[in-house]
């Protein structure tokens, strides 16, 4: 948000001249970008010091937060595991996704060496046991990414099946099964699990950058709430947005737009307009973004999403869940337990070491909180997305 240039960007640049933006999206669903993992470690081989001659001797590891935290679990530098799972594995640009193994062809073109890369596993195994003297040899058995751990949690074991994640971005997953869908309407392509032996799910992905961080923006920068619980009540003060949108492109927009050169307005402002009504143009900007995603996961997949299941910090907000399925006109729902994320991870862990006998199981375990059902008529949630969309288009291209 403070207007710097991201230091990958000249290498994503660079990298598209020769095949465009989705140079390597075959190979690992994703489009060059400056959020992915795999250009970062290029930046530092080529400029920290002595960085790139100790990789070629071996000397250090490459790893996402889970494999640093089993490394250390299991013995760090005295005998450390250093491992990954499928779907942290996918979020580097550097795996392929039908062979689940790194991609020498990127990593050359990337100039990366392999040596200093983890080893890639399923996401429920048991990898190791634990050295710390508090839970000395307790199995390490299930790792998953973040928005993944969510998809699990959620148990949308089946084909079709998705949930959208509430919290500083929006990250809406839809398992697509065995199948390997490929996007052509701005989405991502991953893996949604892969449990021991059994074959690969896939999922298809929609990144939201800016949702409950606009909120703490409205917070922390305008002084206009003092906690985040605040923007429900103000928002409640106004029957609706008074024909003001907010589009929070603070570092361009991500899916299912990628345009690196956006960049946020608020757009429809006149006299009238108060704090209240930037207060709902926030909330409503969460649940247009949300939508937008939807429709190209639909396209994508040519299956239509029955119903959204929630969790994160945002499901709280009724202000905001009731216009998610108002602007969705299908039902959203709130799981009784709402941190899917540690429940998935422990729901991968389980199946592992036989606590759990299979995702049948995990399935009967999954219970609704509450449901909000569409109220709004046709004509006027078709206006207001209409005019979402115009807005939209006044942030594009604003950095030359």
């Amino acid at each position: 948000m403070s207007g710097r240039t991201p230091r990958t960007e000249n290498f994503v640049k660079e990298f598209s001249r020769h095949g465009g933006q989705d140079r390597f999206r075959a190979q690992t669903g994703l489009p060059l970008a400056t959020y992915f993992s795999g250009l970062k470690i290029r930046w530092l081989l080529k400029n920290i010091s002595g960085v790139r001659a100790k990789a070629e001797a071996g000397e250090i590891l490459f790893g996402n937060i889970d494999t640093f935290l089993v490394w250390n679990l299991t013995g760090g530098p005295n005998g450390g595991i250093h491992v990954t799972d499928v779907t942290n594995a996918s979020r580097t640009q550097l795996m392929n996704l039908r062979t689940l193994s790194w991609d020498k062809r990127i990593l050359k073109v990337f100039g990366i060496p392999e040596q200093i890369l983890p080893e890639i596993r399923s996401s429920s195994e048991t990898y190791g046991a634990a050295q710390l003297e508090v839970i000395r040899d307790v199995p390490i058995a299930g790792i998953l990414g973040d928005q993944q751990a969510a998809l699990v949690g959620q148990a949308c074991f089946k084909k079709g099946e998705a949930k959208n994640t509430y919290g500083t971005g929006c990250f809406l997953l839809m398992n697509t099964g065995k199948k390997l869908v490929q996007s052509n309407y701005g989405l991502l392509t991953t893996v949604a699990y892969k449990f021991g032996r059994q074959p690969t799910r896939y999922a298809l992905e929609g990144s939201i950058a800016i949702t409950g961080a606009l909120v703490q923006w409205l917070r922390d920068n305008l002084k206009i709430i003092e906690k985040s619980s605040d923007i429900e009540f103000l928002a409640r003060t106004m029957k609706d947005n008074g024909g003001v949108y907010f589009v929070p492109a603070f570092s361009g927009l991500y899916a299912p737009y990628w345009k690196a050169t956006a960049r946020g307005v608020i757009a429809g402002l006149t006299r009238y307009a108060n704090r209240g009504h930037l207060a709902r143009a926030v909330l409503e900007a969460t649940a247009f973004q949300v939508r937008e995603v939807v429709e190209a996961m639909e396209k994508d997949s040519r299956i239509r999403l029955n119903t959204l299941r929630t969790d994160g910090g945002m499901i709280l907000n009724d202000l905001l869940m009731q216009f998610q399925a108002d602007i969705l006109n299908r039902p959203v729902v709130r799981p009784v337990i709402r941190e899917t994320t540690a429940l998935g991870a422990s729901y991968a862990a389980g199946l592992a070491v036989g606590y759990f006998k299979d995702t049948g199981e995990l399935r009967a375990n999954w219970t609704v909180d509450h449901t909000w059902k569409p109220k709004m008529d046709r004509a006027t949630r078709e206006n207001f997305y209409r005019k979402w969309k115009k807005a939209v288009t006044r942030s594009f291209d604003w950095v030359e």
